[in-house]
């Protein structure tokens, strides 16, 4: 993702899903030791739920 559509993702991700910084900044800590997809490792820790990851799987599609 470019920076600029990563920080949308970010934005979205906060706005629309009410994912906490604490939360991003956790994902983003695993994904430095496991690196993945971020939607996927929100999810694999149970940070987003199964319809939050189609919402960010829609939303990501659109960009």
């Amino acid at each position: 993702m470019a920076p600029a559509t990563d920080s949308r993702f970010l934005r979205f991700l906060q706005e629309e899903l009410s994912i906490s910084t604490a939360s991003l900044a956790i994902a983003q800590r695993y994904r430095e030791q496991d690196p993945g997809p971020l939607p996927m490792i929100l999810w694999q820790y149970g940070l987003v739920t199964l319809e939050q990851l189609d919402r960010i799987y829609d939303w990501l599609e659109t960009v």
